[in-house]
């Protein structure tokens, strides 16, 4: 999916609350989240306050925990290795990623939910996920730099998974301390 064209409407997250996001250490962080099962417009007002609450906290993507919600979806908008740009929602998404041995690219990652710090992070070169739009029509997203370490990022999360849990003791407690969160 490509980024709205403002001229047919309103572009996402417009028609959204900007809602709190919660930082590590919040129980809804650190557990799987449930599979979304209704498609309704409870879904697309929850799609636009992710929205809305993503752009407000200038993030490039979020996940649903990240505002207190135990549901699996979350909404991004970041480019690829070329630039090309994506926006969009994904429900219930499944990563997918190259058979090992996996290209690797380590670079500087970063969280809402762990705020300020940034430090390298390896992740797969390339990544893709298969959901569900909020309509509930089947989307895949293939993803190269930012937007490849984005959608492990955001299916991690889901996964109650936070990119400092992935990291070295050492740097992990760093990096909480450096955002104010031990």
């Amino acid at each position: 999916m490509t980024a709205s064209d403002p001229s047919t409407g309103p572009n996402p997250g417009d028609t959204g609350t900007v809602r709190p996001i919660v930082h590590y250490g919040d129980p809804v962080l650190h557990r799987a989240c449930r599979p979304v099962e209704d498609f309704d417009d409870a879904l697309a007002s929850l799609v636009e306050d992710m929205f809305a609450s993503m752009y407000a906290a200038n993030g490039v993507g979020l996940a649903a925990n990240q505002i207190g919600v135990d549901a699996r979806v979350f909404v991004l908008d970041c480019e690829d290795a070329d630039g090309e740009r994506t926006v969009a929602a994904v429900v219930n998404p499944v990563l997918i990623l190259p058979p090992p041995p996996r290209d690797l690219m380590v670079g500087d990652e970063g969280c809402l939910s762990v705020p300020g710090p940034f430090t390298d992070t390896p992740r797969a070169s390339t990544a893709a996920v298969e959901g569900f739009d909020p309509a509930g029509n089947p989307i895949r997203i293939d993803g190269t730099g930012t937007l490849a370490r984005c959608l492990q990022h955001e299916t991690d999360h889901l996964e109650g998974t936070v990119y400092v849990d992935r990291l070295p003791a050492k740097t992990r407690k760093r990096l909480l301390s450096e955002a104010g969160l031990r």
